[in-house]
Parts: C-alpha cells; structure tokens; sequence
C-alpha cells in the first residue's frame, strides 16, 4: 500500500496515488523566499531580539514614569526622571549586568566613590581606579555612564608584561554631572523588588 494516500472528506474516502498528492505549502513557496527564512543568522536574531526587550523595557518603565505623573496633576519628579536618563546611558548589556548582579555591595562602594568625586573634584580630576576582574570593571563602567562620566581603562605594561588594569574616571567636558537624589542601587533594589 505504498505510494497510496486516503482522505476523509464528507465520510467519503477519496484515493490519491503518488502523483495525484496535491503539493504542501512549503514545496509552493517560492524558492527564494524559503532560502531566505533557512539561512537566518540566529545569532543576529538573538542579538535583534534581546535590543527590542530592552527598549520595550525603557518604553515601559517611561510608560509608568508618565502614568505615576498624570496620577498626581502633572506634577513632574525630577528625581525619577534623572535616574531613569542616567539609566538610559548604560549600555544594554552593562545594564544586563547590573541588573543580575549580586554583589550590590561592590556596585553601593563604586557609587559611593564616584558620587564623592563628582562633589569634590574640578573639571580636570581624574579619579583612578585600580581593578583587575574584567566583571567589576564593566560595573564599575556601567556606574560612570550612569552618573555621565568618562572611563577608560588602560593597561599598564612593565618591561612588555601587562602587570595591571588601570580605570582612569573624569568629567565630561559639556558641563558637570548632576546627582540623583535616588541613587543606582537604590533604583536596581526598587526595579528587583518591582516597585519601580
């Protein structure tokens, strides 16, 4: 019975041979159009996906920002709105970081530094920071952005061996930053807790 194929239609059998099998939908499509969908770089996708969770993340934490304001008469709270401008600095995945992290201990004493530096530095300070682990070094970087600060790290080579990491942190030059009243930790505790 090979070759042979029944379908039910209003409880009469209908017989198909092999030749007589109507086509399927993928042998249909245009050719193009299937090597298309086939050859989809999934890490692009990734990629793709993860940046739309990130801004539908932003969209709707603005979203609520501006309900909580049209709930109290337009009265605007700067303070929500400079933490979540600070946070729309950090990069994505610094944010992703941040987020996960759980060494918010680390991240409390890297914003205690910076918030110092930023209220009793002049414009031409530089801060310097001596970090080696590459993770607290993106967090240490995900807290300059937020508070608008420049870091760089540098390597610093001794006889053409790296011997150590060096975050160097200063002050931008279009104007000072301003500090939040809320600070970094404060909104990460707040947004883990869902009460942001």
């Amino acid at each position: 019975m090979t070759g042979l194929i029944f379908i039910l239609k209003n409880d009469d059998r209908v017989h198909f041979t092999g030749e007589e099998v109507p086509p399927s939908t993928f042998s249909m499509t245009n050719v193009e159009e299937w090597d298309r969908f086939r050859n989809i770089d999934m890490d692009k996708e990734y990629r793709r996906v993860y940046i739309c969770n990130e801004c539908a993340y932003m969209v709707n934490m603005i979203h609520a920002f501006e309900n909580s304001l049209d709930k109290r008469k337009g009265r605007v709270d700067a303070d929500k709105l400079a933490v979540l401008n600070g946070w729309h600095r950090v990069d994505c995945r610094t944010r992703e970081a941040l987020r996960r992290s759980s060494v918010s201990e680390l991240i409390e004493g890297y914003e205690e530094c910076i918030r110092t530096f930023i209220t009793k530095s002049s414009d031409g300070d530089v801060l310097e920071l001596q970090i080696q682990d590459p993770f607290r070094r993106l967090l240490l970087h995900g807290v300059c952005e937020f508070y608008n600060l420049a870091s760089d790290t540098v390597t610093d080579m001794n006889g053409g061996v790296e011997s150590s990491k060096m975050t160097k942190i200063k002050k931008k030059k279009r104007g000072s930053p301003q500090l939040p009243n809320i600070t970094l930790c404060h909104f990460l505790k707040m947004s883990k807790e869902g009460s942001w």
